[in-house]
């Protein structure tokens, strides 16, 4: 390869990274919304500029989950019981409950209102001893199965697949 052409792709590739830095430093131009349409300048005494968010791609996996709390010291082991209820809800990432949601399941930390987006309105609901909801599922029009979800403290603590 000749020290013209090396020459020449290495003036081309920098050029083409000066022209994507200068890209990205630019300030975005204004939009503005003129009745149904949009444009990149004013229409009229009547177009209404419109911000638009910053929407880079980026950031930390770690910002959208719960803060954790010490664990509490086992007390089990001593007393046999604990001193505290275990805590029934957990955090359920959105990509998880979006993937429950559309195969029409529950499971152990959902709430009332996922639990009614996932199954629907349950036929049979008993309050006491604890809140139970039963849902009854039919397979080809015949045979059909019971499914026992049991809340405590407004969401799910247990979830019961059961034959009549």
């Amino acid at each position: 390869m000749s020290i013209a052409v090396r020459d020449a792709r290495k003036i081309l590739a920098w050029s083409f990274a000066g022209l994507i830095a200068l890209t990205l430093a630019m300030p975005a131009s204004a939009i503005y919304r003129c009745g149904s349409t949009f444009s990149d300048q004013p229409c009229g005494p009547d177009a209404e500029e419109i911000t638009v968010r910053d929407n880079h791609i980026g950031g930390n996996f770690e910002s959208n989950l719960p803060e954790l709390a010490e664990p509490a010291p086992d007390t089990r082991a001593e007393t046999g019981k604990s001193d505290q209820p275990e805590d029934a809800c957990r955090f359920i990432s959105s990509t998880d409950l979006r993937t429950h949601l559309a195969r029409n399941q529950v499971v152990k930390g959902m709430t009332r209102d996922q639990v009614l987006k996932a199954f629907g309105r349950p036929p049979e609901t008993y309050p006491v001893p604890r809140e139970t909801w039963v849902y009854q599922t039919d397979y080809y029009g015949k045979l059909y199965e019971l499914t026992y979800v049991y809340f405590r403290d407004g969401c799910v603590d247990k979830v019961e697949y059961r034959k009549p």
